[in-house]
């Protein structure tokens, strides 16, 4: 009688036991599967959502007000870091356009380490090595409109669009691609946010900040950048603050 009340005792223990093992099994499998992660830019100029062809944005230097007709950039080098180490993607070179009115521009990383990511990193530009190579990688297309055609490399950051002054309209072009343009940016990570889900994370892409940073720009008194290295240097200074990170208040 008291070895069956002591098995009856014992199933009940071992049921649990069985189970507590199974459920951590579970969490040790899944946290050594892969996650995915998107990236969401969303143009704006200030505070307002980037609006193609409709001129609406006041010259950040002068008089006039001016319009976006193209808008393009080079996002590279796409790491996430933290204590327990970094990741970072292969052949990461992507062409971010804003050329129409859906959610931006995404890049979506399917096989992500599950980690506690303390910060992500990614440059504006492309890195000397890259942008001094005719191989093409990621988004890099030597062939491409990105492309200089007067030297191997590419352009970094492309604005096209139209300043109106009274009623008069002149052309804005700004294509600004040297080595020492290329530009870092870090974010910081909620703790846990990677670690063990699916996630997104959503950036703010400022055009605005192309001509508003360390120097203000008038774009009547400047309306063109191209091969002018002092004139390029001024914009990157200024487009290093460009993209930053939006609240964490969407997720998929």
């Amino acid at each position: 009688m008291k070895r069956m009340a002591r098995r009856r005792l014992l199933i009940p223990v071992l049921i649990a036991l069985a189970a507590a093992l199974s459920t951590a099994a579970w969490f040790l499998h899944r946290s050594s599967q892969p996650m995915r992660l998107s990236l969401h830019f969303h143009a704006f100029v200030g505070p307002e959502p980037l609006v193609l062809d409709q001129i609406r944005y006041p010259n950040p230097g002068g008089d006039g007000q001016f319009k976006v007709r193209d808008f393009q950039l080079f996002l590279s080098n796409l790491r996430l870091v933290g204590d327990a180490g970094a990741w970072a993607e292969t052949d990461s070179y992507h062409l971010a356009r804003f050329d129409d009115a859906g959610d931006g521009y995404v890049i979506v990383l399917p096989d992500v380490p599950r980690r506690d990511y303390d910060r992500i990193e990614f440059g504006i530009g492309v890195d000397a090595a890259a942008n001094r190579s005719i191989e093409a990688r990621g988004d890099l297309d030597p062939n491409g409109r990105m492309a200089w055609s007067w030297d191997v490399g590419y352009k970094f950051v492309l604005f096209e669009g139209a300043l109106v002054l009274g009623e008069t309209q002149y052309p804005l072009v700004y294509h600004v691609g040297f080595d020492e343009n290329y530009q870092l940016v870090s974010a910081d990570l909620e703790p846990g946010l990677l670690k063990g889900r699916d996630a997104r994370l959503d950036f703010r892409v400022d055009v605005r900040r192309l001509f508003e940073g360390s120097a203000t720009v008038d774009m009547a008194a400047l309306p063109n950048v191209k091969f002018d290295r002092a004139d390029a240097a001024l914009l990157a200074r200024n487009y290093g603050d460009m993209v930053s990170r939006m609240a964490p208040d969407r997720s998929d």
